[in-house]
């Protein structure tokens, strides 16, 4: 979220509105200077300490060199995705994507609620994906990148 409108106080009632939480969760958020935003999360456990996929999605972003910028990463059965142009932050967001087909749903899914032609650009995944689903992109995209 735009770091303006982020208080701390309110933060577990910002993320309840847009994401399920258990009374037992625990919020947290760390801020995400380059784009001016701030990650709000929820772990189950205050001992957590390690970053969320979408947090690192989000630091891999400046390793894209288009305008138009696409990290991805599907771990474990979700999609991690995030978009900007230039220094501009668009989306970050998690899907539930049981399969790399529903992962590509959303994906493009994203690219036309943006308005952003995936023949010019390239995407950049953060996790493994094998030749078939690679191809599979290279089908949409300008170009497909490992980070």
């Amino acid at each position: 979220m735009p770091t303006h409108f982020f208080n701390t106080t309110s933060a577990r009632e910002l993320l309840a509105e847009v994401a399920s939480l258990k009374g037992s969760d625990i919020v947290k958020w760390v801020e995400v200077p380059q784009y001016d935003a701030v990650l709000v999360y929820a772990v189950p456990d205050s001992n957590i300490e390690a970053m969320p996929e979408l947090f690192h999605v989000l630091q891999a972003l400046p390793q894209c060199r288009d305008y138009n910028k696409i990290v991805a990463s599907h771990k474990e059965g979700y999609l991690y995705l995030a978009i900007a142009q230039g220094g501009s932050l668009l989306l970050a967001n998690v899907f539930e994507a049981p399969d790399f087909t529903t992962a590509e749903y959303y994906i493009f899914l994203a690219l036309k609620q943006l308005q952003l032609n995936p023949e010019v650009s390239t995407i950049c995944l953060r996790s493994l994906v094998g030749p078939e689903e690679e191809m599979s992109l290279y089908r949409y995209f300008k170009s497909v990148e490992q980070i």
